[in-house]
């Protein structure tokens, strides 16, 4: 099928390329390099055996939106494109609001003029807020501790609004828990622009020597150990989830609303001790308050995706912390290397 993947020089929707390409599927990336490099497509080129096609636009240009479609016939969109940071959201809610929602509604109204009628969305275990209960379903109450969530949370709500509006407009909506690791080659990886917002990224940059110390913030919730538990999920299984899902619509024409998760939960200690194992490096970390919109223990019930897709998360944490050592140690610089 062709493809196109907003945002597709992103960490998630660049390692999607990957498996997208595997699986014999025409692939175009297109990207703002907003909060990714050019880079990206030279490794690309190395991970996959040759060079995807790459369009430098943003979703919120509908004429330059217009251009792409009318030379790319795409099939499917996989929709990628978004800020994704808790804490600058709160810094930065109306250009959230204006990137992610309204980029959303242009890259829809686009689809309908052109007739693409399915859409892989890239949403968020944010949409859950502070559950009640884990592990968390999919049927859980919808709502959001910060502005970033409510993003993820519109945006749903209107792709459900136009596939009720759309008959033969299908969508597949996968609410992912908290994505790490890296290519198995160590060619693709994480590579935040700034200081890190994730985990995972900001343990690889301390370990490499770019960053004094890990900040853990709070250690004084209700859990094993204090610090927060989520569930951790190998970037490699998500970019499998979203090409399951393409076949998903394919075969069966139905909406999908999926979480992708492993279904268990690690605080961020475990992460971290499991990482110094790992990868032999001790990493010194202070304990410091917690974020505004952070929830204590969040992990996903991952049986729909088994029941409906037949996908299962493969990889465990320590695989998901070699990967990610084995990106970091060969490019310690990342994508500047």
């Amino acid at each position: 099928m062709k493809v196109l993947v907003c945002g597709g020089a992103g960490y998630i929707g660049s390692h999607t390329c990957t498996e997208l390409a595997a699986r014999g599927h025409e692939v175009l990336i297109l990207d703002n390099f907003g909060n990714a490099s050019p880079r990206v497509l030279d490794h690309l080129k190395r991970a996959t055996g040759r060079r995807l096609d790459c369009v430098t636009a943003d979703i919120r240009d509908e004429s330059a939106l217009h251009a792409v479609f009318k030379s790319f016939s795409a099939d499917v969109i996989v929709h990628f494109a978004a800020l994704k940071s808790v804490g600058e959201s709160w810094q930065k809610p109306l250009d959230y609001f204006d990137n992610n929602i309204s980029g959303t509604i242009v890259l829809l109204r686009v689809m309908r003029e052109f007739g693409v009628r399915r859409l892989i969305f890239s949403s968020s275990a944010t949409v859950y807020g502070a559950p009640d209960a884990c592990p968390i379903r999919e049927n859980a109450p919808l709502r959001v501790t910060n502005p970033y969530g409510r993003t993820k949370l519109v945006m749903e709500e209107l792709i459900g609004d136009l596939c009720a509006a759309s008959p033969g407009f299908r969508a597949a909506i996968l609410r992912y828990f908290n994505p790490v690791g890296a290519h198995p080659s160590g060619l693709l990886g994480e590579d935040p622009s700034g200081p890190p917002n994730n985990l995972m990224p900001y343990l690889c940059q301390v370990a490499v020597g770019r960053r004094n110390k890990l900040s853990v913030f709070g250690n004084d919730y209700p859990t094993h150990d204090g610090t927060g538990v989520r569930d951790y999920i190998h970037v490699m299984d998500l970019a499998r989830a979203h090409v399951d899902a393409i076949d998903y619509l394919e075969s069966k024409d139905r909406n999908l609303t999926v979480n992708l998760g492993t279904g268990h939960g690690y605080s961020v200690l475990d992460i971290m001790h499991t990482f110094e194992h790992v990868s032999k490096r001790k990493i010194p970390f202070e304990f410091c308050p917690r974020r505004a919109g952070d929830v204590a223990i969040c992990y996903a019930d991952p049986g729909a995706a088994a029941e409906l897709m037949g996908w299962h998360a493969q990889f465990g944490i320590e695989r998901m912390c070699e990967d990610a050592w084995r990106w970091q140690s060969l490019f310690p610089r990342g994508y500047a290397e």
